[in-house]
């Protein structure tokens, strides 16, 4: 309902009269704080989004602050800063040491499900120092946040079985996480931060930052885990986009209204600091975010996001139709309490009488890991309404109606038709089958067509794994591992480890760790169980996929599923065959089906040194044409989602190579899924070249 503030408005019988929760002072009568920044522990943000800095946006700056997210740093860190080097191009390449200046509190461990204020708490920082918790919480994927032990827990083990032997790879328990974001942050391609550099974003500078998070993520989770001090929770995830703030490889660094540039509709996060790093949503922590803007020679907060993650009692059926719950009202100190028109809150009942547009994210269960999040970009909302009313905990909470601008593509309506069609309240329209694998797969794939008459593609035997009538001799002979429960990070006597550089490939959530050419994994040889972690591409489907009619590239396949970056999707089966075999159905032009190895393949523009084909064993040929399973239908692009990776399963009796397909990026559900087929140097006689309708601004044109 409408409110009026009048001195003479009567509010209406059953309603709450906003104008007695508080005395409301503007915010240009707040008195500026300059946290210490020679104790960055210190410096906590009372009012929930960015520091209030009463500064010119040209400066000065005082001591401590700098002009752009994180904003209080240390001197120690803006000399360092100032000391990075610039290519002739004017490009900004870091070079030098990493600050650890970022504050603690930027990024701080959640306590409980709000959208908002959760009062404070107090905790020890891994250095011993003191962090706050005062006005919201890290909405952060509790499994993904230390990628350690896959259940959720806080706490790991090290599972460090035996010696390390001398020379063997694997982290030193002095891995300095600046030096490792240094080494990969060099290794970077110079065009990425001539992307970054853009003062409005790009589609590519928001790809790229991403990927860099993801790397350094990763990695530092994988050095971490097998270092010795590993009993606490180390967070990889915060501490890679501490780094990257703190060097300002980000995207869309000026806060602004409205749409964010290089940021779709639909896309999805799996951890809150991602929607800071491309500028969807500034703060770490609280669910509301604003900015002060002048009007009237006053000072009012308007709100530019908000994070809706199902900590209160928010209504999110309706796709077009949210009704938020505003922040505060519950402190773990004192307890609950009325919320109060102040801050985030006041910044949305002003955009409702203003009438900016609101960024919404909404943050739902990430069915594969439950005690996790997956935040969907669901597109810009207006704020029509707000009021007041008693929560469950009998105290009095500000509410908020908003509604979907029209014409934005559909986004979390798509979430709500899956989980229909997965509870089958709503029938999946365009079924031709409903399970094209015959149960050949744990989990059915459905085959659907919904843009014209074709009843199926041609007849083919669907087979999950791939078969070699011909095996050769392993070029190295192994007797496997004997880790009886399974590979653990940390026992450096296991082979598996060892040919993997010391590490297990594979985080506990089964994500890719690193992007070696060559994947090596436990094979029939070891005598760890099928439930090995280093067994991640050996347990057929995990994702609900779909084989479906494209509108102009024949058959296609696509998930039900988010797919988090990194994550096993399949391996292309079929029937291993030999070069002659090769050129014979290239002469047949029957070369549709065939996966080549030795072609050139575009992997990951971000690293030069990923744009070679992975360096496998020997050379891999196989068809699909006659037998193959869903890789089969998995489409050209040449900005694909997915890349492959050679995987050598360790095998004393025959060699045992596959091709496994792993996420390159997060994928929204119902989105293509599509690989690079590569390029021959010469065409082989009778082969043509094959028109691309890939549909990419970064589009050759044609593939062979």
């Amino acid at each position: 309902m409408e409110h009026s503030f009048g001195q003479h408005s009567v509010p209406v019988p059953g309603s709450f009269d906003k104008s007695r929760v508080l005395n409301i002072k503007p915010i240009r009568t707040l008195v500026p704080v300059f946290p210490s920044p020679s104790n960055p522990s210190s410096l906590s943000n009372p009012h929930g989004g960015a520091p209030f800095v009463c500064v010119s946006p040209s400066g000065p700056y005082p001591a401590g602050v700098a002009p752009l997210y994180p904003f209080f740093v240390s001197p120690e860190s803006q000399r360092l800063s100032e000391q990075n080097a610039q290519t002739p191009g004017g490009r900004h390449v870091p070079t030098g040491p990493i600050s650890n200046a970022v504050p603690i509190n930027s990024f701080r461990t959640p306590t409980r499900d709000t959208n908002g204020d959760v009062g404070s708490s107090r905790g020890k920082n891994k250095n011993g120092g003191q962090f706050t918790e005062e006005d919201g919480y890290v909405e952060m994927n509790e499994v993904d946040a230390d990628d350690g032990t896959g259940d959720g827990s806080r706490k790991r083990k090290s599972g460090r079985q035996g010696r390390r032997p001398k020379g063997a790879g694997g982290a030193s328990s002095n891995a300095n996480p600046e030096a490792v974001a240094n080494d990969i942050f060099k290794s970077i391609n110079p065009l990425v931060f001539d992307a970054l550099s853009q003062p409005d974003g790009s589609r590519d500078s928001v790809t790229y930052t991403l990927l860099v998070y993801e790397v350094l993520k990763r990695k530092l989770g994988q050095l971490e885990e097998t270092a010795k001090d590993i009993a606490g929770a180390k967070r990889p995830d915060l501490k890679a986009g501490a780094l990257m703030l703190t060097k300002g490889i980000r995207a869309n660094s000026k806060k602004s209204f409205g749409a964010v540039s290089g940021v779709e509709v639909g896309d999805i996060f799996y951890f809150r600091i991602e929607l800071c790093l491309v500028g969807l949503h500034a703060p770490s922590m609280a669910g509301i975010d604003y900015i002060g803007t002048k009007t009237s020679q006053e000072e009012e907060p308007l709100a530019v996001s908000i994070v809706s993650s199902g900590g209160y009692e928010d209504n999110v059926e309706d796709g077009d139709v949210l009704i938020y719950t505003g922040q505060g009202g519950a402190n773990k100190e004192k307890g609950a309490s009325d919320q109060k028109l102040e801050r985030g809150n006041l910044a949305l009942e002003k955009s409702m009488h203003r009438g900016n547009d609101v960024r919404v994210m909404r943050g739902l269960t990430d069915l594969a890991h439950p005690t996790g999040k997956v935040y969907i970009y669901d597109g810009l909302y207006k704020i029509q309404n707000t009021w007041v009313e008693k929560a469950k905990n009998g105290f009095n909470v500000f509410k908020y109606k908003l509604v979907r601008c029209p014409g934005q593509p559909a986004a979390y309506m798509i979430w709500k038709s899956i989980q229909q069609w997965t509870e089958k309240k709503v029938p999946r329209t365009g079924v031709i089958l409903p399970d094209l694998t015959s149960s050949a797969e744990k989990i059915p794939v459905c085959l659907v067509n919904d843009v014209d008459n074709e009843k199926g593609p041609a007849y083919f035997t669907y087979s999950p794994t791939l078969k070699n009538l011909k095996p050769t001799a392993p070029m190295e002979s192994s007797g496997g591992c004997s880790c009886i429960g399974g590979c653990q990070p940390g026992n450096h006597n296991c082979p598996c480890m060892q040919k993997n550089g010391g590490y297990l490939p594979y985080s506990a959530m089964g994500i890719l760790a690193d992007l070696k050419s060559v994947v090596y994994e436990c094979g029939p040889s070891c005598q760890c169980p099928p439930t090995c972690r280093n067994r991640v591409s050996q347990g057929g489907l995990k994702i609900r996929l779909e084989v479906f009619r494209t509108n102009d590239k024949g058959w296609g396949l696509r998930s039900w599923d988010p797919i988090r970056a990194g994550t096993f999707i399949c391996e292309y089966a079929g029937e291993v065959i030999d070069n002659a075999r090769v050129e014979e159905l290239v002469g047949e032009n029957e070369d549709d089906y065939i996966f080549d190895s030795t072609r050139i393949y575009q992997q990951l523009d971000i690293f030069p040194s990923d744009t070679e084909a992975p360096k496998i064993p020997s050379p891999l040929y196989i068809t699909a044409k006659n037998e193959g399973n869903v890789a089969r239908f998995m489409n050209h692009s040449c900005s694909p989602n997915v890349l492959w990776r050679p995987v050598v399963r360790e095998n004393k009796n025959e060699s045992d190579l596959h091709v496994a397909f792993y996420a390159i990026r997060h994928i929204p559900p119902m989105t293509e899924l599509t690989y690079d087929y590569g390029t021959v140097l010469s065409l082989k006689a009778g082969q043509k070249k094959k028109k691309c309708s890939c549909g990419s601004v970064k589009c050759r044109d044609y593939f062979c």
